[in-house]
């Protein structure tokens, strides 16, 4: 037995297993993200209808339109998770997910660093700059898709059969996530830094050629895959459509540039310092193939928060390779050989049982953080009563604070539609921008929208401006109040 630990430590599986444990650890988060709702409501939808949704079910605003559910299979995975396992589930499988991602990124700084400690604490640094896009969302599949693509890109290098395993990724990615178009952004980055090698001279071209074919020809192999998803070809301009809408950058806070006074993007800045010294300080200059990809990350991560975790999978592994530190492992004052596999033994127990003792901890919380952070009195009075009260119609149309939205669509549909939700896709900036900052803002015109749309129930914090001028409006009373929420219905007398 003894023999077999140190032979394991020898190869740094121990230390390895602790930084997975502590990943996993550091990972997990409750299941509160606000479109976590309308996605398990939508792969509730698929499961039991046996399709994909091609139009809006969810919206009175939208009823009808084209929707480009560009996420079924996550949707699918993530009810499946929760009709089985609750919450619980999906905890552990986001962090898994997640962890698996960043064990990824830790083998790509070992060649580099040849030094596991450091790299292991580069990876965890990369964690805590990504810590603000953590959770149990459809962008973790991206994450470590995207850190499987990259170490497939090295890897091939001298493995190019390694390369023959991205489009099959990417056909997976590309039903999981919109994020797939991340994986053609890289692989031609990647090209566009090989290209700029030769330019330079710092490749031969015989050298690079072979390289730039086995690129394209992947890179060919995956756009060619794009349409066999439920959308077709829809999915080409989807992306593009996504980065180009001035709305979701307006109103969503992930699609903004990172605000360095916040303390959760602090880590993040930490590894901007420790890139630049990296790069000041290298022994050797950086190759094309890893300048673009980082310039182009670099840009993406400072544009909006969300692209921090992939910049973090491109920066992490340069810093690791700069830094000069010796090896713990090589060092005399280590731990003698035969105490060092039972320390070993002992921190992965230990921190396997931080990590399960994380997980349980979330789970038994889970409900308090719905409660804390979703209006959850609020949507059972919804339920339990019909507004308006004097109209007989199947579906009442629903005005709710943008964030509820998910959560009003996963406990009150069919009963109910929404005006707005979290899919800014498919609402368009026209009704996000114009609509949902009069409402909230209460801008001139405010009254003219609810009348245009015929909202009939409004469900709001009580501070917002819209709240307190319907509290003066002789046209809505209050139905439902408390410390969170407030309902408004029409007044009999003014219900359609």
């Amino acid at each position: 037995m003894r023999r077999i630990l140190h032979a394991l430590n020898s190869i740094g599986i121990p230390f390895a297993a602790i930084l997975f444990f502590g990943l996993l650890a550091m990972t997990a988060r409750n299941a509160v993200d606000p479109d976590l709702w309308w996605h398990l409501r939508t792969g509730q939808w698929i499961v039991e209808s046996h399709g994909i949704p091609h139009s809006d079910p969810f919206s009175f605003t939208r009823a009808g339109h084209a929707w480009i559910s560009h996420e079924w299979l996550s949707e699918v995975i993530f009810f499946e998770l929760y009709k089985h396992g609750a919450a619980a589930a999906l905890i552990v499988f986001s962090a898994i997910i997640t962890t698996a991602g960043f064990m990824l990124l830790y083998l790509r700084c070992l060649p580099g660093a040849q030094k596991r400690h450091w790299a292991a604490a580069a990876t965890a640094l990369g964690a805590l700059a990504s810590a603000p896009s953590w959770g149990v969302r459809p962008q973790m599949f991206t994450f470590t898709l995207a850190s499987l693509l990259l170490f497939l890109i090295e890897r091939g290098e001298d493995r190019p059969k390694l390369l023959l395993w991205i489009p099959p990724m990417f056909l997976l990615w590309l039903n999981l996530h919109g994020g797939f178009a991340l994986g053609p952004a890289l692989l031609g980055a990647y090209g566009a830094g090989v290209l700029l090698e030769t330019a330079t001279g710092n490749t031969p071209w015989q050298e690079a050629r072979p390289i730039l074919l086995r690129i394209l020809f992947v890179l060919i192999a995956c756009a060619a895959l794009v349409p066999l998803n439920p959308s077709g070809t829809h999915l080409y301009r989807y992306p593009l459509d996504t980065l180009r809408s001035p709305g979701m950058r307006s109103l969503i806070a992930e699609w903004r540039s990172p605000d360095f006074h916040m303390s959760l993007y602090r880590p993040f800045l930490v590894l901007w310092l420790l890139l630049l010294i990296a790069l000041a300080s290298a022994r050797t200059h950086l190759k094309g193939r890893v300048i673009v990809p980082l310039l182009l990350t670099a840009f993406a991560a400072l544009d909006a928060s969300r692209h921090i975790p992939i910049f973090v999978l491109v920066a992490i592994p340069v810093i690791a390779a700069a830094v000069p530190l010796s090896d713990p492992s090589t060092s005399p004052r280590r731990l003698a050989w035969r105490f060092r596999p039972a320390f070993g033994a002992l921190a992965i127990i230990l921190m396997a049982l931080f990590a399960l003792a994380k997980w349980t901890t979330l789970a038994r919380n889970q409900n308090a953080r719905v409660a804390q952070i979703f209006p959850q009195d609020a949507v059972k009075f919804l339920r339990a009563n019909s507004f308006p009260i004097n109209t007989s119609s199947q579906n009442t149309k629903l005005f709710v604070y943008y964030d509820w939205g998910g959560y009003a669509i996963y406990n009150l549909y069919p009963r109910y539609r929404l005006f707005v939700d979290g899919r800014a896709d498919l609402y368009g900036d026209d009704l996000m921008r114009d609509s949902i900052r009069t409402l909230i803002d209460l801008r001139s015109g405010w009254q003219n929208i609810l009348n245009r749309w015929q909202v009939e129930t409004i469900l709001v914090p009580p501070s917002c401006a819209l709240a307190q001028a319907l509290l003066l409006d002789r046209h809505w009373h209050t139905a439902f109040s408390d410390s969170q929420a407030v309902i408004f219905s029409q007044s009999p007398s003014d219900a359609p």
